[in-house]
């Protein structure tokens, strides 16, 4: 992987904020935060405390942000983490093809949105809102008039795009739709020259083991954080 690509992969909503989803940004030079309606995710430009304050900055009361990144995170003044863990960043290791299968697989779209936000809160794939489908394409299975499952594109910078949202409903768990989907945007990905990476809970062993049966291969731990505005005590 070139040695630009890997840079941006360590800061992924950076790279993403500042390039690509620059129409879904609000911020400065030094920090930037998704649209409060697009998603909770936020990033400073690099460790520095003027990048730090202007991402505290971002932060409102009662609108905690997430933080994703290889470094180590900084908290900024101001800001309490309310929740800290460890992930896994995952790169495909060769383009994935596309396989047919069963189920028809959908795009998914404005009027797919309400679906989409009620089978995301129902699963918790991560944080997703009511636009946050906008960040890139999405594609779901429904059966039965239902949506089953779905799978989508989150980060995105020149070369590289994430595959996440990947959800199925409990009652149509079992039947590998999740591979399938995440087969399926990951090959889309691949079919416009972009290397598709994801993200996973280190603690979530059985999803780890899905994407390296679909041929993602380990690059690093990330660090997360939940960041709040802390209350005054004056």
């Amino acid at each position: 992987m070139r040695a630009d690509r890997v840079e941006l992969l360590d800061r992924p909503v950076w790279a993403s904020l500042t390039s690509l989803h620059a129409g879904l940004a609000q911020g400065g030079a030094l920090a930037k935060r998704y649209l409060p309606e697009v998603n909770r995710f936020a990033s400073a430009r690099d460790d520095s405390d003027e990048a730090l304050a202007a991402l505290a900055a971002l932060v409102q009361l009662n609108e905690p942000v997430f933080v994703l990144q290889v470094p180590e995170i900084r908290i900024p003044p101001g800001l309490m983490a309310s929740k800290t863990a460890k992930g896994v960043q995952m790169v495909a290791a060769a383009p994935l093809v596309a396989e047919t299968g069963p189920d028809d697989v959908v795009s998914l779209g404005d009027a797919d949105a309400p679906e989409m936000l009620a089978l995301a809160t129902l699963t918790q794939p991560g944080p997703f809102l009511r636009q946050t489908h906008r960040m890139g394409h999405f594609v779901g299975i429904r059966i039965d008039g239902r949506l089953a499952a779905m799978a989508g594109e989150r980060f995105r910078f020149p070369g590289c795009t994430e595959v996440s949202g990947v959800c199925t409903h409990p009652d149509f768990q079992g039947r590998g739709l999740a591979g399938h989907l995440s087969r399926h945007v990951a090959a889309g990905i691949a079919a416009r020259g972009d290397t598709a990476f994801l993200h996973a809970w280190k603690t979530n062993t059985a999803a780890i083991r899905l994407y390296e049966k679909l041929g993602f291969r380990l690059r690093c731990e990330v660090n997360v954080a939940v960041l709040e505005r802390a209350a005054r005590t004056d």
